[in-house]
């Protein structure tokens, strides 16, 4: 028996337009919430969210089967937290701040096993092969891995054209608030500057053959990202959903 599909490296490879949602809240149970949106994968986000090991695990375990793929981004591109993440289960990893090709090529080797890569193979204990359940695991696993890498720095961008040639590398995806940030409109991603760099590298990414993604909460602004390029599309972050509606009840009765 081989490692599970991994469906949305499939769905990726395909060219099927993917959007997407933020899970920040580091909890099973609002992951599972979202699941039932319909959404095509959600992040489980352990960079700027209060996530660790287990918690990522158990948001794992409630969103498989649901019909959304999860995508694990880790606040760094350590192997050995790599190494973790994978044996809980991921398939897909979203790393952030990539700036070379060297350094994408040393996330690709993180992800698999030997000779392709550095992967630890103690798989007989992991979740990620049911417990030993799935025989052929360590054999068959390292096709089923998909990365995305984060590029959102000058100095990505600069390299960008020599990370899309990286085998191994699924997506691209194009981080617009740390990308203002660097490019010295910390907080103003809507600057004119800002979004024609954007615009070339979903532009690039894509004459380079490879997946295209970026987060846009402003509907009107997804659209538009959507129009240059990018096929995998966050729509939404969990947090920022709950405190908008929330607002918004509490502002109805004050106003009434």
């Amino acid at each position: 028996m081989p490692a599970p599909e991994n469906t949305f490296k499939t769905a990726l490879a395909s060219g099927q337009m993917l959007y997407g949602c933020w899970a920040g809240f580091a909890d099973a149970y609002a992951a599972e919430i979202l699941t039932t949106a319909g959404f095509d994968w959600l992040v489980v986000d352990g960079e700027h969210a209060p996530n660790d090991l287990r918690t990522i695990m158990a948001q794992l375990q409630v969103i498989d089967g649901s019909g959304t793929a999860p995508i694990v981004r880790l606040p760094m591109g350590e192997p050995w937290l790599i190494k973790q993440v994978l044996d809980a289960g991921a398939q897909t990893l979203l790393i952030p701040l990539v700036e070379s090709a060297t350094q994408a090529t040393e996330l690709v080797r993180a992800m698999r096993y030997p000779p392709e890569g550095i992967r630890g193979s103690g798989a007989a204990l992991a979740r990620a092969s049911r417990f030993s359940d799935i025989p052929d695991y360590i054999e068959t696993a390292n096709e089923q891995m998909c990365l995305l890498v984060q590029v959102e720095t000058r100095a990505g961008l600069a390299a960008l054209g020599d990370i899309a040639q990286v085998d191994g590398v699924d997506g691209i995806f194009i981080g617009p608030s740390d990308l203002a940030a660097d490019m010295g409109y910390l907080g103003k991603s809507d600057h004119p500057e800002v979004q024609a760099a954007i615009k070339e590298a979903l532009s690039d990414i894509r004459a380079a053959g490879k997946a295209a993604g970026i987060l846009a909460v402003d509907h009107d602004t997804a659209l538009t990202y959507r129009d240059w390029g990018a096929q995998f599309l966050a729509v939404g972050i969990d947090v920022v959903m709950l405190a908008t509606a929330a607002r918004a009840t509490m502002a109805r009765w004050r106003d009434g």
